[in-house]
């Protein structure tokens, strides 16, 4: 049994607009979150005595990070070194550089030859020996549409079609590669890619280049044991047989990540099978208190209120609230500043209500429930232009709604005026299978 820790997305030197300057360090405060986050991965493979680690991209924000931040990545892998632990680390987008051929951030670990260390930069088959044994990995790193654009037969092909070939470039070098596996190993398919079935979260916003997305079918194959998939911060498994494995990013990048869980997934893997347990982290929270005062007598005293409701002791927190111009005299800043002050960081969003955001007719507010007809009814009400049409419109829309046919004769709204009749025909709602509204 081969015991494995995956993790990815740790995104090291990102979300600094959240944290602040440790004086004793120099430091943005959010590097050293990321770092601590690592750090207890790094820690749980030692203590576990993992096998093997796999890392499944995106180590930095680009491809160019600062040294401060590349020695606080590396210096966390090197304990990994030092305990004689194998790790195979996976080019994800963000680590891929932005200008051509230009390599990629973490391709400087197998320049130097790091001991214990793969570098997985390019579809292929690695054979890694660990402490219970052989494993194979097939690295997928982030494929981009870029270097096939370039290509004479590419020319003209709509984005759409440029993708079907690179899908089906790909399937055909996936195979090459199945066909060359030790049946008698352990498998497992390490990919930094979006999956077609995966919920997205931060990673919308995040992306350096855009890449595709492969078809589930295309990696849940029964000749993988195990699928361990970067790109996607929320954690998920999108199959069970074989298990295929977002383990999310391992820190909180921004808000929309608030609700997620961050962590790691441990496995045991053995031919055939794999066993897979999701480890949750302790990492700081984000906090959204989010309130509508502009209809309180008091909405000081609500904001106060719903601060002291929630746990923010070291927090990132962000206050949100809805108020009315003439409230605005009623806040005291200074006390929803010290309301605050337990906080790590936080940010107070007022956003004022406008009096022109009236509904211009109240019995239609999201608060109603009409059917069809009376919604009607309630629109025509308010339309002068539109009343000598009103007992027609309203016929023909109970036709539609009943699927019957219905023919208003120009003499009808006419009234028989000469050359009106010739102008305005006849409408006519027929049912079929797209029921149309045509002129006649």
């Amino acid at each position: 049994m081969v015991k494995i820790l995956h993790l990815s997305d740790i995104h090291m030197g990102s979300g600094f607009a959240h944290g602040q300057i440790n004086p004793d360090t120099g430091l943005n405060t959010r590097l050293e979150d990321f770092a601590a986050a690592l750090g207890r991965c790094i820690d749980a493979a030692i203590e576990r005595e993992a096998d093997l680690v796999l890392f499944g991209g995106d180590a930095f924000p680009d491809a160019t990070p600062a040294p401060y931040i590349q020695q606080a990545f590396s210096r966390e892998f090197q304990r990994l070194v030092d305990a004689q632990i194998p790790v195979v680390m996976l080019v994800g987008n963000h680590d891929q550089h932005s200008q051509g051929e230009g390599g990629a951030s973490l391709c400087i670990y197998r320049t130097l030859g790091v001991p214990g260390v793969v570098v997985g930069d390019r579809l292929e088959t690695h054979r890694i020996q660990t402490q219970a044994g052989p494993v194979q990995i097939i690295t997928l790193p982030w494929l981009t549409r870029s270097t096939l654009m370039t290509r004479p037969e590419t020319e003209g092909l709509s984005l759409c079609a440029v993708n079907e070939q690179l899908l089906a470039r790909l399937r055909i070098a996936l195979e090459g590669e199945i066909r060359q596996l030790d049946l008698a190993l352990p498998t497992v398919l390490l990919g930094h890619t979006m999956v077609d079935t995966a919920m997205v979260g931060a990673e919308r916003f995040l992306a350096v280049g855009k890449g595709f997305t492969l078809p589930l079918s295309l990696i849940a194959r029964d000749c993988f044991d195990y699928v361990a998939l970067g790109h996607v911060h929320r954690h998920q498994v999108l199959c069970e047989k074989p298990p295929v494995v977002y383990p999310g990013s391992i820190e909180r990048v921004d808000f929309s990540e608030e609700k997620e869980d961050k962590g790691f997934v441990w496995i045991k893997l053995e031919k055939g099978q794999a066993e897979f347990e999701f480890q949750p982290l302790s990492v700081r929270p984000f906090v959204t208190i989010k309130r509508d005062v502009s209809g309180k007598s008091d909405p000081q005293g609500a904001l106060e209120k719903a601060i002291a409701q929630q746990s923010l002791n070291g927090a990132i927190a962000r206050l949100i609230y809805q108020i009315a111009p003439e409230q605005l005299p009623d806040i005291d800043d200074r006390a929803l500043h010290l309301a605050l002050q337990d906080c790590h960081s936080y940010t107070i969003q007022p956003e004022l209500v406008s009096q022109l955001m009236r509904p211009r007719m109240p019995q239609l507010g999201a608060d109603q429930h009409l059917n069809p007809l009376e919604a009607l009814g309630a629109y025509l009400a308010h339309r002068e232009d539109l009343a000598p049409l009103t007992s027609d419109l309203m016929g023909a829309a109970e036709a539609l709604l009943q699927g019957e046919a219905w023919v208003l004769e120009a003499e009808r709204f006419t009234g028989g005026s000469p050359g009106v009749s010739e102008a305005i025909a006849a409408y006519e709602i027929e049912s079929n299978e797209q029921t149309q509204l045509r002129l006649l």
